[in-house]
């Protein structure tokens, strides 16, 4: 049972009085809801929780007293009815929010929290995306107002009239559904008026086509004669490809205690999943070129995030954002003409090579342990982009089939 008492606290202002609160008590726990009032000791029954006549305000500050005193208790009672567990921290922000329930202040505090966890690349995604669905609306709105057919109108303006993809129009749709589960969570809005799910709007990302290196390409790659940066770009692209796709934020965040007994130890920073892969002898030659550089065990294998504070997630992201940014410039206008391709050679295109190279090639099984994916059904579904083989062989079957004479 949560326990709701008004109380004065012991904090005195500068013109003598102490400032009315409510106290919130649950398993011994309490939280404090300042009601902006204040009051001079000797006007306070301590006993009866209300002020004296002897204050000036009396009456309408009791009025208030009880006023908040049954807004508590019952929304403390609504928690309890719909919740197994209620902390006092949940009755407060029921009673008074921290912030406004108006879409734009929570999503102001949404991009504070994603900062405040280094979530740079959401940070920086989001921020527009708000910014577009701000200057859609031309002000700002309850979270109730938010329909369906006003989600729908605000995507198809994006596409039509700005000229967005689908998957950029979706993923604005991801953000106002990320702003609402922030604020359901918080509990600044009722669960109610979410528009996402079973008979409301659904979300649903366009299928889009992943391509990566051929095996000749690739070959190219490892032998075309480069220098400097260029060389360096190739170095960490085929170190990527060489451990079945590591992903870039991954590679440069590697120190040389990582690997240990002709194997590289690494925890995968999407997930958080841990393992080891076997050095193949082509990563080996990387390595070495990279040893002359090495000052301790704990430096860094590349020199990207040398001098960067691991613990600053935010710093670290968006450093990674930024050198991952000049790095896939290298490879697009030095590298990719130097070995004739003309596709779009970015960092993230080493593990769709990987992909489309062990395609046919890997058991899918094998290949959720090199991705380090939790369900083998994300790794069926990326690695159904490059399985071609069945469609290949069924396709030749059909037209190189012999027509048969007539009898």
């Amino acid at each position: 049972m949560t326990a709701v008492k008004i109380i004065l606290r012991k904090e005195e202002k500068k013109d003598g009085t102490y400032p009315l609160a409510i106290r919130v008590t649950k398993n011994r726990k309490s939280s404090y809801i300042y009601l902006d009032y204040s009051v001079k000791p000797e006007d306070w029954d301590y006993k009866q929780g209300r002020v004296k006549k002897s204050h000036p305000n009396s009456a309408r500050l009791n009025n208030l007293i009880l006023k908040k005193l049954s807004e508590a208790n019952d929304h403390s009672l609504e928690l309890e009815t719909q919740k197994v567990v209620v902390s006092p921290q949940a009755v407060r922000q029921k009673i008074k929010p921290s912030a406004s329930n108006t879409f734009f202040v929570q999503a102001e505090v949404w991009q504070q929290r994603l900062k405040e966890a280094g979530k740079y690349n959401q940070y920086t995604a989001d921020k527009p995306r708000i910014k577009h669905f701000k200057e859609f609306l031309k002000q700002d709105i309850a979270f109730a107002d938010i329909t369906v057919a006003m989600l729908e109108r605000f995507k198809a303006q994006l596409i039509t009239k700005h000229g967005h993809s689908e998957r950029s129009a979706v993923n604005h749709i991801v953000m106002i559904r990320s702003v609402f589960s922030h604020a359901i969570k918080e509990g600044v809005i009722d669960a109610k008026h979410y528009p996402f799910g079973k008979g409301k709007m659904k979300i649903k990302f366009p299928e889009s086509s992943k391509i990566g290196l051929t095996q000749e390409e690739i070959n190219r790659l490892e032998t075309v004669a480069l220098e400097g940066n260029a060389n360096h770009a190739r170095n960490l692209w085929l170190f990527s490809y060489y451990f079945a796709g590591m992903r870039i934020s991954d590679v440069l965040r590697l120190k040389w205690s990582d690997f240990q007994n002709d194997r590289l130890h690494y925890e995968m920073g999407k997930n958080s999943k841990s393992g080891s892969l076997k050095i193949p002898d082509k990563a080996i030659n990387i390595i070495d070129h990279y040893k002359a550089f090495q000052q301790n065990k704990n430096d860094f294998v590349f020199p990207e995030l040398k001098g960067v504070d691991l613990n600053d997630k935010f710093i670290t992201q968006r450093t990674i954002a930024f050198k991952t940014s000049s790095i896939d410039k290298t490879l697009k206008t030095q590298v990719a003409p130097l070995i004739g391709t003309d596709k779009k050679l970015t960092m993230h295109l080493a593990r769709h090579s990987f992909a489309q190279v062990a395609s046919d090639k890997i058991p899918v099984q094998i290949l959720q342990k090199l991705y380090r994916h939790s369900s083998i059904l994300t790794t069926m579904g990326y690695q159904s982009n490059f399985t071609t083989q069945q469609t290949d062989d069924a396709l030749d079957a059909v037209l190189n089939m012999e027509q048969k004479p007539k009898p």
